[in-house]
């Protein structure tokens, strides 16, 4: 059983290995709580070392029209204005805390996506 902290690249190399042979285990065994340790140890590890960046909020906007089926007349109802719309996924105009908060609610995009600069 690992019990250790994921320090180096060579202990989250081994920490996988493991993984791998434990994967199955069924829980409330000794080999279902090494399974969940490594878990938490390998994420915490990866966190730190291979963060994952927030996406470009207005590809994001883009993508969940995309996903929901969204025309850009659609967004208009939620930022304002048809040609607001155009502006913003133009990037030539910056969403206002209005139009986070809109979007946020409305294609339940977080707001830690929108808020950020493009």
């Amino acid at each position: 059983m690992t019990n250790r902290l994921i320090k180096t690249k060579k202990d989250y190399q081994n920490a996988l290995v493991r993984l791998e042979k434990v994967f199955d285990a069924k829980p409330n065994t000794a080999e279902g709580d090494e399974l969940e340790l490594l878990g938490i140890l390998i994420d915490t590890y990866e966190k730190a070392n291979y963060p994952i960046d927030f996406p470009d909020p207005i590809e994001a906007i883009k993508f969940r029209m995309e996903q929901l089926g969204y025309t850009q007349s659609d967004l208009a109802i939620v930022v304002g204005l048809k040609s607001r719309a155009s502006e913003i996924l133009n990037k030539k105009r910056k969403l206002t805390l209005e139009m986070i908060r809109n979007l946020h609610d409305t294609l339940n995009i977080p707001t830690d996506v929108l808020i950020q600069s493009y």
